[in-house]
């Protein structure tokens, strides 16, 4: 099923502070979609959300106060200037919230096993970059979070994007409110060294100031904290890149060279497998940056790779770091766990126009392969992707998340959106034009060692 939802001028503004989550809306047939939905600024006239925003007397977080913290967001976002965030969030309140968060981040598993009832619902996200206008048009569209509706967030929350800490910050407290129902995954974006490149480290400078060092400092502890996949209903496995090969295997090594690191992969290609989900329960996921030599290597794959139509598992020398493997790896993976399904993200429209032999991400999602045992897709939540673009012709993507349902939860839904437009005016905090929009060729020597 491919439906599509159109963004109204104030959806994320529907739901007063103490309205109850909805039900999933009725599909839109895809003929019903305009070609350029806007949304309006909120009229000057209109009150502010009571703030600064408050940390519960009793430290237990509400419905209420996650839909409060949600209108303050998307308000201050079009009233509020970035370098006075403070008086919308103060630092207190994000250290309870982080450390909240972090503490329940910290004791799940690398890969979290989620059972679900017969009565409930699965959606799956990817990539939503800091775009908090298509995040809250998101949640709003496909029901908030509630007892019956799970949520997995396949990581990327930050860089390109205006609003990743408020994006952040957001999907931390629906963890924090509904721990149970809410996983939050980790994608490559989630590291010291890409939210030093992509944004997030001078997004979090400009709004907090002189307290900023303190507050990036608390968010990459909690992005070490986020798991690396799960399974869902012992049918679907999620990553953010994909797949991962077994730790039994050479150190990888590195060029000479200071700049744009590759891996040398002439000797090891032959020794590359399938790795076991008892390997990746093993790994080492706290680190800043995962890496891409040594034996910690299935956390960068696992955030790193992508799909190839070329059968077999390679390394992934365009982006320095992870695998490419092919559809009889993918039908490998899904046989010997007994899965009918991989949902990944990792790849925008950018990236994906650079892959030979793979669909383009317009829609926002992509059937990678079909084989025998199942699926491999790849699903991509940010539309009008990347934010700020150095050339005027865009990219003009199309977002999408997934909807697992009973009794399987293993056929993949599609729901297809497009931007809330226009978007606030708001500064890049990253030199779009001269950032490779799909992560090539990284500075690996600049990324923090793995102790």
């Amino acid at each position: 099923m491919n439906v599509s939802a159109t963004p109204s001028a104030d959806a994320s503004l529907t739901l007063p502070p103490d309205s109850p989550p909805t039900a999933t809306p009725s599909p839109i047939p895809s003929t019903d979609l305009p070609s350029n939905p806007t949304s309006s600024d909120p009229p000057s006239s209109s009150p502010p959300p009571q703030i600064p925003i408050s940390w519960p007397p009793n430290a237990e977080l509400t419905l209420d106060w996650v839909h409060h913290l949600t209108s303050v967001f998307e308000w201050s976002s079009h009233h509020v200037p970035p370098a006075q965030f403070p008086s919308v969030l103060p630092v207190p309140v994000f250290d309870s919230l982080v450390l909240t968060a972090s503490k329940i981040l910290h004791k799940e598993p690398n890969c979290v096993r989620i059972d679900c009832a017969q009565d409930s619902t699965v959606v799956v996200v990817g990539d939503v970059h800091g775009q908090l206008h298509d995040v809250l048009f998101l949640l709003a569209d496909a029901g908030f979070p509630a007892e019956d509706r799970f949520f997995v967030f396949n990581g990327d929350y930050v860089d390109r994007g205006a609003w990743g800490l408020e994006t952040f910050l957001l999907l931390l407290a629906w963890k924090v409110l509904m721990p149970h129902r809410v996983f939050l995954l980790r994608g490559n974006h989630e590291s010291k060294y890409c939210t030093s490149v992509y944004g997030f480290e001078k997004e979090v400078m400009t709004k907090f100031g002189d307290k900023g060092k303190h507050v990036y400092r608390k968010c990459l502890g909690c992005f070490e904290g986020l798991p690396l996949a799960s399974i869902i209903a012992g049918r679907v496995y999620t990553a953010h890149g994909g797949i991962f090969r077994s730790v039994n295997v050479n150190p990888s090594k590195r060029s000479k060279k200071k700049k744009n690191r590759k891996i040398n992969n002439t000797s090891e290609v032959n020794t590359l497998s399938l790795g076991s989900l008892e390997e990746l329960l093993k790994a080492r996921r706290t680190v800043l940056d995962p890496p891409w030599e040594g034996l910690n290597l299935i956390p960068g794959d696992v955030l790193w790779s992508d799909p190839s139509m070329t059968p077999g598992l390679s390394l992934n020398t365009e982006r320095g770091i992870g695998l490419l493997w092919g559809p009889d790896c993918t039908e490998l993976f899904l046989k010997n766990f007994q899965l009918k399904l991989i949902i990944r993200s990792h790849e925008g429209p950018d990236a994906r126009e650079k892959r030979k032999g793979l669909l383009g991400m317009d829609e926002g999602h992509t059937v990678d392969h079909e084989v025998e045992s199942g699926k491999l897709i790849t699903i991509f939540s940010a539309p009008d992707y990347p934010q700020f673009q150095a050339t005027e012709e865009r990219y003009n993507n199309k977002g999408a998340y997934i909807i697992l349902e009973p009794p399987n939860f293993d056929v993949p839904h599609f729901r297809v959106f497009e931007a809330v437009a226009p978007r606030p005016k708001v500064n890049p905090y990253y030199d779009f034009e001269d950032v490779l929009d799909s992560d090539e060729e990284l500075d690996l020597a600049s990324m923090v060692p793995a102790s």
